[in-house]
């Protein structure tokens, strides 16, 4: 017996070649993407990259000037944004200022007329699911603190029971210890509620944290989109291998097959698909080390002019030859001192080939 084949599934979001323009200057450049159900899916990029204007599109505050964006198979380029069953949580949070934490939660369910009796038993419901204590309900939400707020933020947004929730920054104004604590609960939310979350942030270590795939937009466009580990540690360019952390850059030339270094220097490279004239070998720090591998072209002579510790590791500054070198331990190594003489090393197979 011949086994049907499932239909293929419809992605919760999807943009196919969606623009934007204002006047001569278009923000948003031609952009192709699928969003899953319930993934969480964060836009990163410098100011100016267009990621903001993106999510506008998305959540119905602004039209795309060509292209179509469609929610479950259906085109929604002009339908406004509260005839869509999405939800944008702002940067400022948009709270009513005078009314109660409950008051502001509820306000979705009265906006559809649910009783209110049920509309108490929900914000309550609501305000555990964000693990704020059921007596805040009838506090005034200027009186609560900024992460109580941040979650009655995101209590209200789930009121509305959106198929997508977007969110614009909303971690950015909040001190460093509360967002690393709200970076792990709203994952812990996403994965809760099945929910689809488009998050945009300028915050490299919060697309890391929660992230199922990240987009990385560049001049109105997604120049890669992957999981946190295939940005980090494949980066297809320069530019998001930069954006994603320090690193050593050394400049390539095309050479016969294969590259050699611009600067006429010996190097070791892994193999490459790459044909680009030019091309950038590119090692983390933390792939760096004080020691030469042995045989290898990979080596640098120089003078340690800087340490940093970063809590769990320390960073070098090794200075040759009018470049500096960033190199990474662990905290507690046999590490050298300022003004010592070292010799760097590291495996060819540490080392990205990219384009610019």
């Amino acid at each position: 017996m011949a086994m049907t084949q499932s239909a293929p599934e419809i992605p919760v979001l999807q943009l196919a070649g969606v623009r934007k323009t204002f006047g001569s200057f278009e923000a948003v450049a031609g952009i192709d993407m699928k969003i899953r159900e319930g993934e969480f899916v964060t836009i990163v990029g410098p100011s100016g990259s267009g990621k903001t204007t993106l999510l506008r599109m998305l959540a119905g505050l602004e039209s795309p000037s060509d292209g179509a964006i469609e929610l479950r198979g259906r085109r929604i380029n002009d339908v406004p944004s509260n005839r869509r069953p999405t939800c944008l949580v702002f940067q400022s949070l948009a709270l009513f200022p005078h009314r109660t934490v409950g008051q502001n939660i509820e306000f979705p369910l009265k906006v559809r007329k649910v009783a209110p009796a049920e509309r108490k038993a929900r914000a309550l419901e609501l305000l555990r699911m964000v693990r704020l204590p059921e007596d805040i309900y009838g506090k005034n939400v200027m009186r609560c603190s900024g992460g109580e707020r941040q979650r009655v933020a995101l209590a209200r947004a789930f009121a509305y029971d959106p198929d997508v929730l977007f969110f614009d920054e909303p971690l950015s104004a909040l001190d460093y210890k509360l967002k690393k604590t709200l970076e792990k609960e709203l994952k812990d939310l996403h994965r809760a509620s099945g929910k689809t979350f488009v998050y945009i942030t300028h915050s490299l270590e919060e697309a890391m944290v929660m992230s199922d795939r990240i987009g990385v937009m560049r001049a109105g466009k997604i120049v890669q989109i992957g999981s946190p580990s295939d940005i980090y540690a494949a980066p297809r360019t320069k530019f998001v291998a930069e954006f994603f952390g320090e690193l050593n850059a050394i400049e390539l030339r095309r050479e016969g097959a294969g590259y050699v270094r611009a600067d006429g220097a010996p190097i070791a490279l892994p193999p490459t698909a790459l044909e680009s004239a030019r091309a950038w070998a590119l090692i983390r720090p933390e792939l760096m080390r004080f020691a030469a591998p042995e045989g290898s072209a990979n080596t640098v002579a120089g003078t340690v002019v800087n340490e940093y510790s970063f809590g769990s590791r320390n960073q070098f500054q090794v200075l040759s030859e009018g470049r500096t070198w960033l190199v990474e331990a662990p905290r507690g190594s046999d590490s050298p001192r300022l003004g010592d003489a070292v010799t760097l090393g590291w495996d060819a197979a540490d080392t990205l080939v990219v384009e610019d």
